[in-house]
């Protein structure tokens, strides 16, 4: 097996000329170290400075300057209808849960749990199997990261007493009475 060195670098789409590719998952597109086989057999060593999350057609830049392209692989999706897609969306991301949204359709990761609530809801789905590209993050992060608050400047909550002054906090916003 021939061994393509360190990827130390990630290349936007349609910026560098690839030598190879790698098929990842939706988690698989989500890394910073990590062995990985190319669809030509070959292997490279993904070390990344900082956490990355890779969209199809991106490029991983190898130390001697070599790309490696990335492919979106196919995974177990439900595509949900219905004639409440925007209530049925709303509960899917009141899960932090990642979704693609279509005009006619929502993508999410196969799931029971989920799949069990939509139902429930009147969606109608499909099991499927495609390339899993959801929605970005709202921040740019070009992922849903979950609804945790870090240190954030200038944020505060007006309340009488003792209690005004700015903070970081680890609670919801929803713990405020």
């Amino acid at each position: 097996m021939i061994d393509l060195g360190r990827a130390v670098s990630v290349a936007p789409a349609g910026q560098a000329e690839v030598i190879d590719h790698v098929r990842l998952d939706y988690d698989g597109r989500f890394l910073r170290r990590k062995r990985l086989v190319t669809t030509g057999g070959a292997t490279l060593t993904v070390d990344l400075a900082q956490m990355a999350s890779l969209a199809d057609g991106d490029a991983l830049i190898l130390e001697d300057g070599r790309a490696v392209g990335v492919i979106a692989a196919e995974e177990p999706l439900i595509e949900v209808r219905g004639a409440e897609l925007a209530r049925l969306a709303w509960h899917i991301g009141n899960r932090h849960t990642p979704c693609r949204i279509e005009p006619d359709r929502l993508l999410i990761r196969d799931d029971p749990v989920l799949a069990d609530m939509l139902v429930r809801l009147g969606a109608a789905l499909v099991r499927t199997r495609a390339p899993f590209v959801p929605e970005g993050g709202a921040y740019g992060l070009g992922r849903t990261m979950g609804h945790a608050h870090g240190p954030a400047p200038d944020h505060d909550h007006p309340r009488p007493g003792p209690h005004d002054h700015k903070h970081d906090h680890p609670h919801s916003h929803h713990d405020h009475g």
